[in-house]
């Protein structure tokens, strides 16, 4: 598309970051197994598909994940560079909880679930075991949370704790849970930084 107007940001020098993060595309040789894993986690719907590649969202951006067939692909390594994990929030712990709940009766479950302070994650492995963060946020505002990563209880494991899912969702399910305190959901410590 061509724009006629001219624009005194085209050529300056100032940072001008991206307005929002859009998509992550991902390379597979399990290609169905890998879009209905999307489908079903995300609770996503194909935006596009075929044979070849899919477009997946579940909200107002036109895809989230895009998935591309490759069967020459061979599985990835630990011991490889590259991306960590991939990360979703969820609004509120009910939410969070509640897919915990569904994905587990379908036979998907967490293989780490982690307060780290300023989230309450849990991480899942997808057909290629590449790492997904489901999460929910622990306090009401950024502020909030800048404030916990100066703390000294953040310092001293800026990790977090382990917890049991199962627990968690009972007590949530109860109203009992305060996320704001990581001794109240976990009582593991972890320091290992290779984030599993």
């Amino acid at each position: 598309m061509i724009h006629e107007h001219s624009d005194a940001r085209v050529g300056s020098q100032a940072i001008t970051p991206p307005a929002k993060f859009a998509h992550v595309a991902l390379r597979t040789a399990r290609f169905r197994e890998t879009v209905s894993w999307y489908k079903t986690v995300l609770g996503a719907k194909a935006a596009f598909e075929n044979s070849e590649i899919s477009f997946l969202t579940y909200d107002d951006e036109h895809h989230r994940i895009a998935i591309v067939r490759n069967p020459d692909l061979t599985p990835s390594s630990d011991t490889a560079s590259g991306i960590h994990h991939i990360s979703f929030t969820y609004d509120a712990l009910p939410d969070l909880m509640s897919n915990y709940d569904r994905l587990k009766k379908q036979g998907i479950e967490p293989v780490w679930c982690i307060n780290h302070g300023p989230t309450t994650s849990m991480y899942y492995l997808d057909p290629d075991d590449n790492r997904v963060e489901l999460q929910v946020e622990n306090f009401p505002d950024l502020e909030s949370s800048y404030a916990y990563f100066a703390s000294k209880e953040f310092a001293a494991n800026p990790i977090g704790v382990e917890f049991d899912p199962d627990e968690l969702l009972e007590r949530a399910r109860k109203g009992e849970v305060d996320l704001t305190d990581r001794g109240n959901i976990g009582n593991r410590g972890v320091s290992n930084l290779n984030l599993r």
